[in-house]
């Protein structure tokens, strides 16, 4: 004890109503392999999701302060992706907010759920018929679909707002939600002797009618191999809707009556790639001169018509 007092590793605390304790240094135990068990109370991580959520809205949710010990320990790197294929209400994304302001990291989550429908009815307990209630009330007042998936975007969107008031820390709480679909263009596949004119009219436009322009952004940028994770912002050129993904690497614009002189104006901007709708130009001189204009003004872009 007295060699401990004189090398300094003796912390005595504020009065004598502390316990001391041994100093411990990181540098002394930044190798050492973890213990293999930590033991909670599981009803802590319930009752903080709950707080969270205004109300219990989610069963044995993972502990996010748990799975923030994980990330740690694991010796991940800053800009590292950790990816949960069973994401449940979200915990490792809350986990990951935490982890990143004590590391002082830039880590990235992927989550995956399958969108499983929360029915009070389909609950075996009283007790699970409860908190899907309490869910599916949330859900509805909120307006978003009653299934697991928008517990977990809900969860997220909560923990970063609450994260940053708290600790008043500038780290990246945004997300971007996708979900597994069909093809964006209507299907073409007909024998001819099936083909009519009818059929033939159907098609000025491919791309099915209920898809939207970030729809067909994503398909690109997928097809193209540009990272979802990369910055979008949206500019107007001749008051239409242009896309500019990764500071202008890629534009596109899915508006219809597009004219020479949007185009024109996107050729200028010498992107990498430039994308358009194939139904969307204004007439067939644009059409026509497409092509051209950008060997005028952008010769090394490479451009995509859908």
């Amino acid at each position: 004890m007295e060699k401990w007092i004189q090398e300094g590793k003796v912390n005595f605390g504020k009065d004598e109503t502390s316990v001391p304790t041994i100093k411990s240094y990181l540098c002394n135990h930044e190798y050492e392999v973890p213990y293999s068990v930590f033991y909670k109370d599981g009803r802590a991580a319930s009752k903080r999701l709950a707080s969270l959520m205004g109300e219990k809205v989610f069963e044995n949710p993972k502990d996010e302060e748990i799975i923030q010990k994980i990330i740690e320990f694991c010796g991940t790197s800053s800009n590292d992706i950790i990816m949960d294929f069973f994401s449940g209400s979200g915990t490792t994304a809350h986990a990951l907010f935490l982890a990143n302001i004590h590391q002082k990291s830039k880590r990235k989550f992927i989550l995956v759920q399958l969108p499983e429908e929360i029915d009070p009815k389909k609950s075996t307990s009283e007790r699970g018929k409860k908190v899907s209630k309490s869910a599916l009330n949330l859900l509805t007042d909120l307006g978003l679909s009653a299934n697991i998936c928008s517990i977990g975007e809900e969860r997220i969107r909560r923990a970063g707002k609450k994260i940053k008031e708290e600790t008043g820390a500038d780290i990246d709480y945004g997300f971007r939600c996708f979900k597994v679909d069909s093809s964006n263009m209507k299907e073409v596949y007909y024998r001819p002797v099936d083909v009519g004119q009818m059929t033939l009219d159907q098609f000025t436009d491919n791309i099915k009618e209920d898809r939207t322009p970030e729809d067909l952004l994503f398909q690109v940028m997928l097809g193209l191999g540009v990272l979802l994770s990369s910055k979008i912002e949206e500019q107007e050129i001749a008051g239409k809707r242009v896309f500019s993904v990764a500071d202008g690497y890629l534009l596109a614009c899915f508006d219809a009556e597009v004219t020479e002189n949007v185009v024109t104006q996107i050729a200028k901007q010498h992107p990498f790639y430039a994308v358009f709708r194939d139904s969307s130009m204004a007439d067939d001189s644009v059409a026509a001169n497409f092509e051209q204009i950008f060997a005028t003004y952008s010769p090394e872009t490479v451009r995509k018509v859908l």
